[in-house]
């Protein structure tokens, strides 16, 4: 399992949301990166240096530091769309090669290159942004049809990253409920949703979401 590599955004305008500008358009980058812990959500701060968010309400912050995807995905997602998704066409900081991404589970450990601890937090959500960037109609729906959500990582020891560090798990925690069954739950599958009470690594006002959706309060 490896880092393929390391991307960081290029803010550019953003015509798909009432804001002016975007990060998505994330590309690889040489040498080392530093990563650390962003603080809470709101500032635009990530967990890589040098890129940013600018949707700051719903993106951003320790919960959705860095977001992983993998090049196994992005291979499949070439072929359905027929045209090439380089590292770093999903908007993902790391493009990993050998991880099954979507079958981690929420609260699991990752040491990237010698120093880096990160912890796999949520599955992304699909917006707006993502479907104008891809240039395909009706993008939303199939993404969350295929359940490849990718997961964001919260950093648990910051340090240096690049590209070719492997990537090893170093935690599980005692439950199963991974990326994919999150992401299920959390958008086509509400009757998965007590499932996730035990993945108590899951960001705190998604737990809230999910207690309040199964108890009806």
């Amino acid at each position: 399992m490896k880092l393929l590599s390391v991307n960081v955004g290029r803010p550019r305008p953003n015509p798909w949301k009432n804001l002016g500008t975007t990060g998505i358009d994330k590309r690889p980058v040489e040498g080392p990166v530093a990563v650390r812990d962003p603080g809470p959500k709101g500032t635009g701060a990530v967990g890589l240096a040098g890129d940013r968010v600018y949707d700051v309400k719903h993106h951003g912050g320790s919960h959705q530091a860095v977001y992983a995807y993998a090049r196994e995905d992005l291979d499949m997602w070439e072929g359905e769309l027929g045209r090439p998704l380089p590292n770093g066409a999903f908007g993902e900081n790391l493009t990993t090669s050998g991880v099954d991404v979507n079958a981690a589970l929420i609260g699991e450990r990752w040491r990237v290159g010698p120093d880096v601890i990160l912890e796999v937090s949520c599955p992304r959500i699909p917006c707006g942004t993502f479907q104008g960037w891809l240039e395909t109609e009706g993008w939303i729906k199939r993404f969350t049809g295929a359940v490849l959500p990718g997961p964001y990582l919260r950093v648990i020891e910051p340090g240096e990253i690049r590209g070719g560090d492997p990537v090893e798990v170093v935690h599980r925690p005692d439950h199963d409920v991974t990326v994919a069954l999150t992401f299920r739950a959390l958008t086509r599958e509400p009757d998965l949703l007590p499932r996730l009470l035990v993945a108590d690594a899951l960001p705190e006002e998604d737990m809230e979401s999910v207690r309040r959706r199964v108890t009806g309060g």
